[in-house]
């Protein structure tokens, strides 16, 4: 029973990964951020698994999307890592805090914080991560990268600004959008997800 259990959890969860790695296609730009900020809403399948599996099958919904990501494309592996981390700590904290205090008050709760975490995962990863890599692994140097967002968001003179003006932003705005989507879609998700938990849990009462 257990083994057969886990294979549904696992089946699940690859099922989810592969839909958010095809969702992760489906990116644009926005005119207000510079260019190379293109906004996808991929988070949005393991945001769903997060709050109806666990923070723990939110992340590995994120690690497969992004190794899926990888495998198929040629983009150096930053923008994963960088999706990975700042995606990461947003489903898991939506869904660490969601699983204590499944409410709507909890899920309110629970998806306010996870836009704060991707806010402040998404600064911190740039500052030190990815904007570093980038500038190492493709020659863009971070002043190349200050002039590009300069031209879009004349406030941004220097590494700082840019993510407290480009990046964190964004991340805000990205959150908001996940959020207000992920309300009425889990509603209709969620029991799909749920139904061999459910059957387990009728069963231990028979």
């Amino acid at each position: 029973m257990k083994a057969k259990t886990n294979t549904a959890y696992f089946a699940k969860i690859a099922m989810l990964a592969v839909l958010a790695y095809v969702v992760m296609f489906l990116e644009f730009a926005l005119p207000i951020f510079p260019s190379f900020l293109k906004l996808d809403l991929s988070d949005l399948i393991p945001l769903v698994g997060a709050l109806a599996l666990g923070p723990l099958a939110g992340m590995l919904v994120e690690l497969l999307k992004n190794l899926l990501h990888l495998i198929t494309t040629h983009t150096g592996g930053i923008g994963e890592l960088a999706n990975f981390l700042v995606g990461s700590a947003f489903v898991m904290t939506a869904g660490a805090i969601y699983a204590k205090n499944r409410t709507k008050k909890g899920a309110l709760i629970a998806l306010l914080s996870a836009i704060l975490a991707m806010i402040v995962a998404g600064g911190v990863v740039n500052y030190f991560v990815t904007v570093p890599l980038y500038a190492m692994v493709l020659g863009w140097s971070t002043e190349m990268i200050v002039g590009m967002s300069q031209s879009v968001i004349p406030a941004i003179h220097d590494k700082f600004t840019l993510i407290l003006f480009a990046f964190c932003p964004f991340n805000l705005l990205k959150g908001v959008i996940l959020t207000l989507i992920t309300a009425p879609l889990y509603k209709k998700v969620s029991p799909l997800l749920k139904r061999e938990s459910l059957r387990r849990s009728s069963a231990a009462r028979t």
